[in-house]
């Protein structure tokens, strides 16, 4: 595929680093054009183009997606990748931080897409990608507010499917496992044993080890090219066979 997106352009919000820095470089390298929305899109050097914009703010992510736009001479891929995280149960997230979340990980998404679609309409090889996670379909420890945020991403996802089908609008997601990323890295930082945590992660995983972010921009790339045309209102998984897999112990 590393020129299949030749003459296509795309924007990835949050893609100045982790996942979103990953696939936004993808993008790039299969030919795409390639602007990066973020708070801070430094990271994302030449030749992605940066754009600054925060996803929980309307008009500033109505601004950059139209300079992103304006500057590319038109949109064909949407990747939705912004968002951020939270630990613990039901009863440890205040209100605020539940608001604050699901503002960012699902308004966000709803955000970004209102202003992509007219852009999208325009386009041959229209395509949404959004960033969702194994949290939306398996049950995490620790993990109550950011999974509600990211089961509304995978529902979000389908009903954008449905609704933009016969405008010629792919919409899908990709469900990644535990990806090493800056987020899980201050993560295992915080924890009491990170030598530990980072063990039992690995092992969650039944291939054993955590995801690549360039593992999951491989998967949010294919989703978005032209090679998946027939390719809509899926959820791919990029987890190492958590979600499907019940492998038995290893005898000791």
């Amino acid at each position: 595929m590393r020129q299949d997106l030749k003459g296509l352009r795309a924007l990835v919000t949050g893609g100045a680093s982790g996942i979103g820095l990953a696939t936004a470089q993808l993008l790039s390298e299969c030919g795409a054009d390639v602007a990066v929305v973020d708070l801070d899109p430094s990271g994302a050097r030449p030749p992605l183009r940066g754009f600054v914009a925060d996803v929980a703010d309307d008009a500033s992510v109505r601004a950059a997606v139209e300079a992103a736009a304006l500057a590319m001479g038109g949109l064909d891929i949407l990747v939705n990748n912004a968002g951020i995280g939270a630990a613990g149960t039901v009863e440890d997230n205040p209100d605020e931080q539940w608001r604050r979340v699901l503002d960012v990980n699902v308004l966000g998404v709803v955000r970004t897409a209102r202003a992509a679609l007219p852009h999208l309409r325009r386009s041959a090889h229209a395509s949404v990608v959004n960033t969702c996670s194994i949290a939306a379909t398996a049950g995490l420890p620790q993990r109550a507010l950011y999974s509600a945020s990211k089961g509304a991403v995978l529902s979000l996802t389908l009903a954008m499917a449905a609704d933009h089908v016969r405008e010629g609008i792919r919409v899908n997601c990709v469900n990644p496992g535990t990806v090493d990323t800056p987020w899980v890295g201050r993560l295992l930082e915080a924890a009491e044993d990170p030598a530990g945590e980072r063990a039992a992660l690995n092992a969650r995983q039944p291939h054993g080890r955590l995801v690549t972010a360039q593992e999951v921009a491989a998967a949010v790339v294919y989703l978005a090219s032209p090679a998946a045309a027939s390719v809509t209102g899926t959820a791919l998984a990029v987890d190492g066979g958590m979600a499907g897999l019940r492998l038995r112990p290893v005898a000791g």
